[in-house]
């Protein structure tokens, strides 16, 4: 029987001398031993202050750069514009520096032109305005006095206009923001020359541009991206080629009417309608009707709606007939989706996003269009608008008509009658 001490519990075996002492209770799992921190997690720690501090650099240098990259993206697509009178040219032997050089020159003297002539037309009206503005007013006021009954005065409203605080702080913030204008004057031209420099650089070096791409490509890729620029290319100088023939359709006519109304600046009124009408899709026209319509209200006011009219229906013919005919192999996108891409366009890079958003559907669509497989479509009636049998009320109609009477009748009537 095994040995007791005093509690009654079994007492330990004696230790036999020279033999090591008995092992103690296991460490708990919570001890200093399990609390000490894993090998990894500083590692982590290091690289996750490190990734959010490259994606704060990042991030802050892309809002830095974000007009550098709106202006290199107008570059490109101004260069792929001009890209094929660019290879026009050098197929003909004329190097593409130089060719590049001149297409941008041409552009740059029409636009030059287009302007000056715009801003003396505009001065001229301005200055007509100003002339006939007291007699516009004498006019406004003796119309007020005879239907309100009142007793205006043009000298009370002259002076009155002069001595409100409205008319003082317009100048003293017209006065102040004339630093304002004239930096952003200088912004929009420095933006100009790096627009025209990349644009440039992008057509004259554009072979070049592309080995460089595919360099850094595998061989089974370099097809795809140089069929991607063609497509590129094609549909950005169709777009604009097609919107520059419209546009001198629509000028023309335009001038026509203005001349026959006899409206002053004809045929600068027409430049204007008929660029800004076609360069901003869906409501260009009835924008670029507005000038012509405000000039032809100073020479008669009947003048103003009879060119309402005739902006309106021709944007009915434009629509309809003229623009499916000149972009059916172009920019042959519907014209909800060209309108929804402008929307996007300008909502994520303004004017500039309204401008290229067109081109840049159309060379989406095409380069896709590639890749989607598409089958034959079933012949039902219902892919083709109708329904039922494909008869409608008018075709029943001329059914029972080309029957007669006869066909009308209940089945046996004749023998009830007889």
């Amino acid at each position: 029987m095994a040995p007791t001490d005093e509690t009654g519990q079994a007492a330990p075996p004696p230790s036999t001398p020279g033999a090591p002492p008995p092992a103690g209770p296991a460490a708990a799992p919570g001890g200093a031993a399990g609390a000490r921190m894993p090998r990894w997690l500083p590692r982590a720690l290091v690289l996750a202050l490190a990734l959010y501090g490259l994606f704060q650099l990042g991030s802050w240098a892309f809002h830095q750069l974000t007009g550098l990259l709106i202006n290199v993206l107008i570059a490109f697509f101004l260069a792929l514009a001009v890209e094929p009178a660019v290879s026009w040219m050098a197929a003909r032997g004329v190097r593409r520096g130089l060719g590049t050089f001149v297409v941008f020159l041409g552009v740059l003297i029409v636009g030059a032109g287009f302007v000056t002539l715009l801003g003396s037309m505009l001065a001229g009206q301005i200055i007509k305005i100003v002339e006939d503005f007291p007699d516009y007013l004498d006019s406004v006021i003796n119309w007020i006095n005879t239907h309100f009954h009142t007793e205006l005065r043009r000298v009370d409203i002259q002076e009155g206009l002069l001595r409100s605080d409205w008319l003082r702080n317009y100048v003293q913030n017209s006065a102040s923001g004339v630093l304002d204008v004239s930096a952003q004057v200088l912004g929009g031209l420095f933006q100009l020359l790096t627009v025209a420099l990349f644009s440039f650089y992008f057509a004259a070096d554009g072979p070049r541009l592309r080995r460089t791409i595919c360099s850094l490509l595998p061989p089974a890729r370099q097809a795809e991206a140089l069929r991607a620029w063609e497509i590129a290319v094609n549909k950005t100088g169709g777009y604009l080629y097609s919107r520059g023939l419209m546009a001198l359709i629509s000028g023309l006519a335009h001038y026509v009417l203005l001349e026959v109304l006899d409206v002053p600046y004809a045929p600068v009124l027409a430049v204007w309608v008929g660029l800004v009408s076609q360069f901003i899709p869906t409501i260009g026209t009835y924008l670029a009707g507005a000038l012509p319509m405000l000039i032809a209200f100073t020479v008669n006011p009947w003048y103003a709606l009879w060119v309402l009219i005739f902006v309106v229906i021709y944007q009915q013919f434009e629509n309809y007939v003229l623009q499916p005919k000149l972009t059916s192999k172009t920019v042959d996108i519907h014209p909800a989706v060209a309108f929804g891409s402008v929307v996007a366009g300008t909502a994520l890079l303004g004017a500039v996003g309204a401008l290229i958003a067109i081109p840049a559907v159309a060379t989406l669509q095409a380069f896709l269009g590639a890749y989607v497989k598409r089958y034959d479509v079933t012949d039902d009636p219902r892919v083709h608008g109708h329904r039922g049998d494909g008869t409608g009320l008018l075709t029943r109609a001329r059914r029972l008509w080309s029957r007669g009477p006869s066909a009308t009748r209940p089945p046996g009537g004749d023998a009830e009658g007889s």
